[in-house]
């Protein structure tokens, strides 16, 4: 048994007690759903105003055009709820403005959220498909943090399970036309709770998901609109699924077909469609090619302004360098100058010394040459002379025999 306002997830050990739907401010009660639903819609501004200061935008045009994003968004969930659920409606027809109780579907707050930005484009003189992109990452934070009101309001839960993630909640705090036959047969006796999917959970998680890859993308991007056209495909796949599970579709009149799924399916299509659509003119003429996000003209005249700075800064610089390798080659050669100079002295002294040490060494030569011969004619003529006084004394004497 459990008690009336308990949650638990049994098989993640996890059981919550006294779990509120609203809290009281004096003699006024406030729902828990109304204020998460609003704190989703204000971080889906924030997170699209950030996104516009990351991509150049003027933020400001974001919160500007919020306040009837959010007015036209909430008109489109409930019209759109109130339609497909008109049998109840028609009798009940005050119940219409009872927003605190639920049912706003959000298909349709996506319509007129983007009904109002295509107008709101057209007098603003915008580039609409460049909002929508951008408010793209707005909205999938908003369904991220709003689908947890569902968990506080005990809605927007699937068939029965015994899955990993199986939540129980206690009868008397849901809907009784989102029990269904399958719940049903699966109460054990005696039990005061049913035990279904979470698909409230299984959507928050999905649109995490969703959100990264959106980010991935963004510096990707080859066209206005390709961001909304992700989101179509990416969010239908994954409401496809969850809601051929859950147990308070909308159908299509008459049928029994969930209107929600037809439209999931018809977003996905679509977006495959505009997308190949948009490569194949991309292809044909590379011009319409956007590989970032559109840039205001002050933020490309200032990207001028620096691109001229940083040439003018280049040219100074490799004048300087010019000047200075000219002066560096100029000291260069006139060092190389006063070396060859230097050489040259060196060279010039080098030949004197030569010539003198020459010049000396030939006059000793010279003077030894001379002396010699002098010395050696000296010699010949003393011999000379002995020579002759020799024979005159041979001759004054008797020659012996006869």
């Amino acid at each position: 048994m459990m008690d009336k306002m308990d949650i638990a997830f049994p098989h993640l050990g996890i059981y919550l007690q006294n779990v509120p739907k609203s809290f009281m401010i004096g003699n006024f009660e406030i729902a828990l759903y109304g204020v998460i639903v609003a704190s989703g819609m204000l971080a889906g501004i924030f997170m699209a105003a950030h996104i516009a200061k990351m991509t150049r935008q003027d933020p400001d045009l974001y919160w500007d055009v919020s306040i009837w994003i959010i007015i036209s968004s909430i008109i489109g969930a409930r019209a759109y709820y109130c339609i497909f659920f008109w049998d109840y409606y028609k009798e009940n027809p005050l119940q219409i403005f009872n927003l605190r109780g639920g049912g706003l579907a959000i298909y349709g707050g996506i319509i007129g959220a983007i009904l109002m930005i295509f107008i709101y484009a057209k007098i603003k003189k915008q580039n609409a498909l460049e909002i929508v992109d951008t408010a793209s990452y707005g909205l999938v934070l908003g369904q991220i943090i709003g689908r947890w009101a569902n968990f506080f309001n005990r809605e927007v839960f699937g068939e029965y399970t015994d899955s990993l993630f199986a939540m129980r909640l206690p009868v008397e705090m849901v809907r009784s036309r989102d029990i269904s036959p399958l719940i049903e047969e699966h109460m054990a006796e005696g039990t005061n709770y049913i035990q279904v999917h979470p698909t409230f959970l299984y959507e928050s998680l999905w649109n995490c998901g969703v959100l990264l890859i959106l980010f991935l993308i963004m510096r990707r991007r080859k066209y206005h609109g390709q961001i909304i056209l992700a989101y179509f495909f990416l969010y239908g796949a994954g409401r496809a699924w969850i809601e051929y599970i859950r147990t308070d579709q909308l159908y299509i009149a008459d049928t029994k077909i969930p209107v929600s799924l037809v439209l999931s399916l018809v977003m996905m299509a679509f977006s495959l469609i505009v997308d190949q659509i948009m490569r194949a003119r991309i292809r044909k003429n590379p011009s319409l090619e956007v590989t970032s996000w559109q840039k205001t003209p002050a933020d490309k005249s200032a990207e001028t302004n620096d691109a001229d700075a940083n040439n003018v800064d280049a040219n100074n610089a490799e004048a300087g360098n010019s000047e200075a390798n000219d002066a560096d080659a100029n000291s260069v050669e006139a060092g190389d100058s006063g070396v060859n100079d230097a050489e040259t002295g060196n060279s010039e002294v080098n030949d004197a010394d030569v010539n003198s040490v020459e010049a000396g060494d030939s006059g000793a030569n010279d003077a030894d040459v001379n002396s010699m011969e002098a010395g050696n004619s000296e010699t010949k003529n003393e011999s000379g002379r002995n020579t002759e006084a020799s024979v005159e004394g041979q001759s004054s004497e008797p020659v012996s025999g006869a």
